[in-house]
């Protein structure tokens, strides 16, 4: 029978020379991966600090608008686009724009053309346009306001005024005209004086002058009625200044042109009534 040899007590390996092998250590391997993960884990956490910090130093960038595609996309469909980066550092000058819309049908809209020039308005009238009311006979006429029914025409001075007559018979020729046909249009009205003269504009102020003759005159005298609106009453245009009426002005008789008013319409209404004289 072999004799064996006896193991010593681990606890006293020198007693008989015999030594436990330590050149691998129980578990050496899974230290060592054990520390590899440790060392990786360290790495993401100080690479991820770092990472944002860097974040937290720069400005934030917008969210990119959203743009609607052009009609070569399918309906429905929104584009980001993509934030221009810039070199400023100035706040907001990194900020993200988003990229136009191209445009499918967008005409830019055309200048208006100028509307062409209008011929002088005629004067409106309340409902039905009343007819200019039929003078009186023409060996005398008087001529009334409309919104001054207590005032006629009166030559005082060689000027036409808007006046009012008392009782004298000078007074009361003054205010009484003989209407003529028109001496430059047979359709519209001239008004003689007693003393042969004629009422015409000049510098379109209505003033009494002797007829020349010339055919500035002739149309310088000439009115042509137009249908006021006020009842039984006329407007009278100057037949050489289309657009321009006889209106009293600080109860003074002068050519002005149309204007789109209460108070003008009522100013150029005249009512040719009997002769005073």
């Amino acid at each position: 029978m072999s004799e064996e040899k006896s193991r010593p007590p681990q606890d006293r390996p020198w007693e008989s020379g015999w030594a436990p092998d330590t050149t691998r250590a129980p578990g050496t391997r899974r230290l060592w991966l054990a520390g590899a993960l440790a060392l990786a884990t360290v790495t993401a956490c100080v690479t991820a600090i770092t990472v944002m910090e860097n974040e937290s130093a720069e400005p934030a960038h917008e969210a990119a608008e959203p743009t609607t595609l052009s009609s070569s996309a399918p309906g429905g469909l929104i584009s980001f686009a993509t934030p221009s980066k810039s070199a400023s550092d100035a706040p907001g000058a990194d900020r993200g724009r988003p990229s136009p819309t191209p445009a499918t049908s967008a005409p830019t809209s055309a200048a208006p053309s100028p509307k062409p020039q209008e011929k002088a308005p005629k004067p409106p009238a309340s409902g039905k346009p009343s007819k200019p009311a039929k003078p009186p006979a023409p060996d005398g006429t008087s001529i009334r306001s409309v919104n001054y029914p207590d005032r006629y025409w009166r030559v005082r001075d060689g000027y036409v005024r808007l006046d009012q007559i008392g009782s004298g018979p000078e007074q009361r020729e003054d205010a009484t005209f003989r209407r003529v046909a028109g001496l430059a249009d047979s359709s519209c009205y001239s008004f003689a004086t007693a003393d042969g003269r004629y009422l015409r504009h000049r510098s379109f102020v209505l003033v009494k002058e002797g007829n020349d003759g010339s055919s500035l005159f002739h149309k310088d005298a000439t009115f042509c009625p137009r249908p006021a609106s006020h009842p039984g009453a006329v407007m009278l245009e100057s037949v050489n200044h289309p657009g321009r009426f006889l209106r009293h002005r600080n109860f003074q008789l002068r050519l002005e042109p149309y204007e789109h008013s209460a108070l003008y319409r009522a100013d150029t209404a005249f009512r040719l009534v009997g002769g005073l004289a």
